[in-house]
């Protein structure tokens, strides 16, 4: 009798994580695997999708999946940096904050947004003023962009 109801308890924690692993909203055990077989025929066709993809090169380094848009101009005793991406960049703002803090760039003020899409307008100033003759809009815009490229190599 124990091992029965062992067995149930157990048959009851499989099909409870197979509905929870599957987003099924089934009570009954044979709903549930109908979903179960339903996320599975889900999965073969994402497989075959991306096996297209690679096959086609659109996952080729050379192809750039996620534009990113940098923009960098001078003010009075700084820059404004504007970074603009279509998709969420997570872990982006470090790349591009450690940049500034090598180039001895200070952030006096930023804005980010990083829900659906990635959006940063800073303002840097620089921290002595024996740098500001060596750093211009391109060094700038230079050290933003090989942040970007650092992240994305950190990133895949």
């Amino acid at each position: 009798m124990v091992s029965r109801e062992h067995k149930r308890a157990a048959m009851y924690k499989k099909l409870k994580l197979l509905r929870s692993i599957t987003k099924s909203h089934a009570q009954s055990t044979t709903s549930i695997i109908l979903d179960a077989s339903k996320y599975i025929d889900e999965l073969k066709e994402n497989v075959e999708r991306l096996d297209q993809d690679v096959a086609t090169g659109r996952n080729s380094p050379d192809h750039n999946p996620m534009p990113v848009q940098v923009r960098v101009q001078a003010q009075e005793k700084g820059f404004l940096v504007d970074v603009l991406s279509e998709k969420s960049c997570p872990g982006l703002l470090v790349f591009i904050l450690e940049a500034f803090e090598a180039l001895g760039l200070d952030v006096l003020q930023a804005r980010v947004s990083c829900s659906d899409s990635f959006h940063l307008e800073a303002v840097g100033s620089i921290e002595k003023q024996g740098q500001a003759e060596h750093i211009d809009n391109q060094v700038v815009k230079q050290a933003v962009l090989q942040a970007i490229k650092n992240w994305r190599e950190n990133s895949e």
